[in-house]
């Protein structure tokens, strides 16, 4: 039988080459002979880098950008062997290795991203992949545009503020000295959300509690952002207000859309097309899958769901079991999309702390689990 283990991240414990190597050590402690066929995913967050490096190779890139809240950081990106470039935003303007004190969602800046973005340019890529998941903004991407030459002003004509809440005062964007290699180049954004930029299901609303907003902040960050679409409305015919993805990455899905003339296309079906997966599916009996966290969000385009939905398309009858470090409220939807079964890595009581420190070891037994259930359904006469 050949087996695909297809898995994302575990974010914060495992990254998803190292789950898909867990699921492998998990199958062949019951037959150490399968066919095994290792396909780490991702949909646009944290491991994208790493998955498309994994299935095509090429080189790595590293820039000194400025962090969400002023730090400098060295941000990766990618060139593959057809120059195209892959970045993820998360490597200059990212939630990972900040603390809950350092969280400013009012202030936090996308700048470090555009500033990545400007040295993929400078390196000659003119085809770029941007995965937008991570973010530890809610600027509207107003960073990205200022480090690419865009001058947000208020009333008075000053500078803007770095962060979403002084695109309040905002009233004209003059974009005379945006940088003009984004008009030769493509980029499509790699996005494992759908949300809008503003309102309930919107931008603010929905992630700013993650980045440490609190309800007033939300409040007033969806208004600015609201503003913010407005203007660009006004001034360039461009409305992003309800765009599906523009409320990815704090706005910064809007931004892309308004000064980049960017494409927002599904995370993991970019994945999955580079990676081959539709090639890898011809004899496949099995896909193992999984995430950090099964919820109801998993069905909205994230990597469980992806791989299912692409798997049952090609061969309806393979079976795609999702294992998760947790099951969350409306985990059952996924069933609906291709999923047949779904299993926690968790085998008994325990910490967070303690099963993010043994998630290898846990998710390597739920592995084992649930393929022993598997053959185990093959000998009943249904």
């Amino acid at each position: 039988m050949k087996i695909i283990l297809a898995p994302d991240s575990f974010k914060g414990s495992l990254t998803a080459a190292e789950a898909a190597c867990s699921m492998e050590r998990g199958l062949r402690r019951v037959l150490p002979n399968l066919e095994i066929l290792k396909l780490p995913v991702a949909d646009g967050g944290e491991g994208t880098i790493g998955a498309f490096h994994q299935a095509a190779g090429g080189s790595f890139q590293e820039v000194d950008v400025t962090g969400p809240v002023g730090d400098r950081r060295n941000a990766r990106f990618l060139v593959l062997p057809n120059g195209t470039a892959v970045m993820e935003m998360a490597e200059a303007s990212g939630i990972a290795g900040l603390t809950r004190h350092q969280l400013d969602p009012l202030h936090a800046t996308t700048f470090g991203t555009g500033e990545l973005l400007r040295a993929i340019l400078d390196h000659g890529c003119r085809s770029i992949i941007m995965g937008i998941g991570g973010s530890a903004t809610n600027d509207g991407g107003a960073g990205m545009a200022q480090a690419l030459g865009a001058c947000f002003l208020n009333a008075q004509g000053r500078e803007l503020a770095p962060g979403g809440a002084a695109l309040l005062e905002l009233q004209h964007i003059d974009c005379t000295r945006l940088d003009p290699r984004l008009r030769e180049t493509s980029i499509t954004v790699a996005c494992d959300v759908t949300n809008p930029l503003c309102g309930e299901q919107g931008a603010s609303a929905v992630y700013g509690p993650q980045k440490g907003a609190t309800d007033q902040d939300v409040a007033l960050l969806d208004r600015a952002l609201a503003h913010y679409a407005g203007v660009l409305n006004r001034e360039f015919g461009i409305d992003v207000a309800t765009v599906a993805g523009a409320g990815a990455a704090g706005g910064l899905g809007a931004a892309l859309l308004a000064f980049c003339n960017a494409a927002i296309r599904p995370g993991i079906t970019a994945v999955l097309d580079v990676i081959g997966f539709d090639q890898a599916l011809s004899g496949a009996g099995l896909i193992l899958t999984g995430e950090g966290r099964i919820d109801a969000q998993t069905a909205n385009g994230k990597v469980p769901v992806g791989v299912a939905e692409r798997a049952k398309a090609h061969s309806p009858g393979i079976p795609v079991i999702a294992i998760a470090g947790g099951l969350g409220e409306g985990a059952e939807a996924v069933f609906a999309h291709g999923i047949d079964a779904i299993l926690p890595i968790v085998d008994e009581a325990m910490p967070l702390e303690q099963a993010i420190l043994q998630a290898g070891t846990l998710l390597e037994k739920a592995a084992e689990r649930a393929f022993r259930l598997l053959l185990t359904g093959q000998k009943l006469a249904l």
